[in-house]
Order: structure tokens, then sequence, then C-alpha cells
């Protein structure tokens, strides 16, 4: 399997190049992790859409929000069915005329019970999110769904296809390791302890970081690099309750 870690983007512009890439190629367990650059929203879909015919099997860890809650579905009558929630957010046309609509009908921003379980930092429609959930899914997951692509869990697709993509998050991945998990974004040294503090922390779990990669993740003050390589470690397989087939699971 090769896992890649995208540290999502839901600038305007498609991005905007933001979108961090890495990968990680568990064939060789040794080998070291990649930086695949920067993309917008279009450069990632074409990487994942290329990387689909080379004969491998890939997973695509994203972070950002998958779905929406099922409270939210429920104030908006909208069916219990992925897709159709995905095409229903497609509708509104940018991601600031969804939550300018839905915010004229209600205000609340429950969290999924993925957000609870895994601790993730803020529910799908929160101001600082929001751009991500609608981005990601009208523009990314909802135009690899309808190819037939695995979504893990909202639509299971072809069990044997070569491509999976499933939602991560770098927070939850440091809480599940006892890791710090706030004040490693920022300039001065304080943060910058923190990345290089998380680098050795990866490197002592397995990870083989290239000098200059990890000199460019402890560098980079907005953390998008780290957060990706944060993302590149083995996703966490559980049985998901019967919730996360409609409002998605973080692994």
């Amino acid at each position: 399997m090769i896992l890649h870690g995208v540290d999502f983007s839901g600038a305007d512009g498609g991005g905007a190049a933001k979108i961090r890439i890495v990968e990680r190629d568990f064939a060789k367990p040794r080998g070291p992790i990649v930086s695949r650059g920067r993309a917008d929203r279009r450069g990632l879909l074409r990487q994942i859409r290329e990387r689909a015919t080379d004969g491998r099997r890939h997973v695509w860890r994203i972070d950002a929000p998958f779905s929406l809650p099922i409270e939210t579905l429920d104030e908006f009558h909208v069916p219990h069915d992925w897709m159709a929630m995905a095409r229903w957010m497609r509708d509104f046309g940018s991601p600031r005329g969804w939550r300018h609509d839905i915010r004229s009908v209600s205000r609340r921003e429950p969290k999924r019970e993925c957000d609870r379980a895994e601790r993730t930092p803020m529910a799908p429609m929160n101001l600082r999110v929001f751009k991500q959930t609608w981005t990601l899914i009208a523009e990314v997951l909802l135009p690899l769904a309808e190819e037939g692509v695995r979504i893990e869990p909202v639509m299971p697709g072809d069990p044997t296809a070569a491509t999976t993509i499933c939602e991560g998050c770098p927070a939850s991945t440091l809480h599940r390791f006892g890791w710090p998990t706030r004040a490693y974004k920022g300039g001065g040294d304080p943060p910058a302890l923190v990345r290089e503090s998380i680098v050795a922390s990866l490197r002592r779990d397995g990870m083989t970081i290239p000098d200059a990669l990890a000199a460019e993740a402890i560098a980079d003050t907005e953390g998008d690099l780290l957060d990706a390589m944060i993302l590149v470690t083995p996703p966490v397989q559980t049985v998901v309750p019967r919730e996360a087939t409609i409002e998605a699971w973080v692994y």
C-alpha cells in the first residue's frame, strides 16, 4: 500500500497550490517518505486519478471533514444518504453561498459522532473550516464518488479497487500518540521547537524522514507540511458505528 497524507485547503482559486501531499510506501518499511509538493484541488484530483492506474493500492488520507452531522441533515430535510447530501451541498454553488443560506435558517454547528470520538478541533460548519468541508465534498469527493471511487465508509465502491479515500485529522492523531496537539503553528522559537519535537517523535515511531524534508517541516510556520507528514502514520482500523456510514469517520 502507498499512503498519501493530504493537508487540504479550501482557499479560493482551487486551493491556490496550498495543498501539501506526502507519500509513504509501506512496501518499503524503511524507505523515506516523499513530498509531492504543492497542488490546488484540480491537481489533487489529477494525482488521485493518475495513481489509480499504476498497478498499486493507494490510500489517500485527507485532512478535512467528509460529511455533515445527521442532526444537520434532518434540520434541512436532506436524506440520510451521503451522495444526496453531497449533491445538495454542491447545488449551492460555493462554500460561502452554502454557509450563508444554511445559517439564515439555523446557526447551530453540531459535531459528528467521529468528531466527538476522535477529538477533532472543530465542527464541519465552523467558520474556520466550512470552506474545506464544502470544497472537499463538492469539488473532490463527489466527482470521485460518481466515478465509483471508494470513499470510506460513506461510499463503499468496489472493494477490490486500487484507490481508497479516507478522512484523517492531524490533531486526532497527535492525541492518540500523546504528542503535542497545540502551539506547533506560528512563527518564532516556541512553535518551531514543538514542530521539531513532533518530527523527532515521528522518527522514533519508525518514519524515515529525509533531513531536508524535516528541516522544511520545522521551518514551515503554518504547519502544513508537518500535518501532511502526520497523516502518513498508519491509519487506525476500527469498526465504525452506524452513524459513520452517513457522517463519515476519522481514521
